[in-house]
């Protein structure tokens, strides 16, 4: 009898883990398309973290239901039920068991902060610098080990202005090579905001007059949107990009159309709300700072 019940527990935890590791799997679905290296990681991570949730989910709510079907007192039985004062196996098994558990989720988002060279606070922040989004980089790079593409990122309110310093380009549209590593040097004047690319998996505050070293790998072309993940005032809604990933090719042959283009300010959606909001007699009842103006580049979308 006892090798039965073993044999049946055994049954039923396979059974819960084929459907956990398949509602794993479904979980790739639920999230952008992957359109950089670390958004493979972070996915496989959250895969990971939904297979055991759906596991564990599975497998307390199946035991309270059987619980409760077939070893619930009688309608009539109001009698007290055994007294045990306690039971050291089940009590070692149910804090190991979590303990272990968790030992494992950290483990595993460790190893992959690592493998996405995910940085400290300190070590990705500069001192800020006399230019206002120059470069700073804390080591030279190596770019004969692997290729980078050096991109500087103002962020203000309410606009994203990114600068190309080998072809001093300047854009209101991010473009960047597949397969070919980025690394932005971020810069906020005012507040605090936040680089986020749902598409890549990769945020970053950007911390007001701090440079800010951030870096990822776009492997798949395509245009994504870039957001600002910070609430930054009024508004930070409109605050948004586009981040187009494309060949080397098509890279090379934007950055030399966007180097024969004369600077010219770029449409700013917030500039133009604040401009309608203050030529509208009854002004709004809320109070804002004046945007920044337009910024001036030379391409804009």
């Amino acid at each position: 009898m006892k090798f039965k019940t073993i044999l049946t527990l055994v049954a039923i935890a396979l059974t819960l883990g084929a459907i956990s590791i398949w509602v794993g799997q479904l979980s790739y679905s639920w999230l952008p398309p992957q359109a950089s290296v670390e958004s493979q990681l972070i996915d496989n991570l959250f895969s990971f973290l939904v297979t055991l949730g759906t596991f564990i989910l599975l497998g307390v709510a199946g035991t309270v239901t059987y619980s409760v079907l077939f070893h619930r007192a009688g309608r009539y039985d109001l009698s007290d039920g055994p007294h045990i004062e306690g039971n050291v196996t089940l009590e070692v098994v149910w804090t190991a068991i979590p303990f272990l558990l968790v030992l494992w989720i950290a483990v595993y988002s460790y190893q992959t902060y690592i493998e996405m060279s995910i940085r400290g606070p300190m070590e990705m922040a500069h001192m800020p610098m006399a230019s206002s989004i120059a470069p700073a980089l804390a080591e030279p790079i190596d770019e004969s080990v692997q290729p980078m593409t050096n991109i500087e990122v103002e962020a203000k309110q309410w606009a994203w202005v990114f600068r190309y310093p080998e072809k001093n380009i300047t854009s209101t549209e991010l473009h960047l090579p597949v397969d070919r590593r980025a690394h932005l040097v971020m810069r906020s004047p005012d507040v605090i905001h936040g680089f986020y690319i749902p598409a890549f998996r990769v945020k970053q505050d950007i911390i007001p007059q701090q440079n800010i070293d951030f870096e990822f790998t776009p492997i798949r072309t395509g245009k994504y949107r870039l957001r600002d993940s910070q609430y930054s005032g009024t508004y930070f809604a409109a605050m948004q990009a586009d981040v187009v990933v494309e060949s080397m090719a098509d890279y090379e042959q934007w950055l030399a159309e966007a180097r024969q283009k004369s600077p010219s300010p770029a449409f700013n959606q917030a500039a133009s709300e604040y401009a309608a909001r203050e030529q509208k007699s009854a002004k709004a009842g809320w109070a804002t700072i004046v945007p920044a103006s337009p910024p001036i580049v030379n391409y804009h979308p």
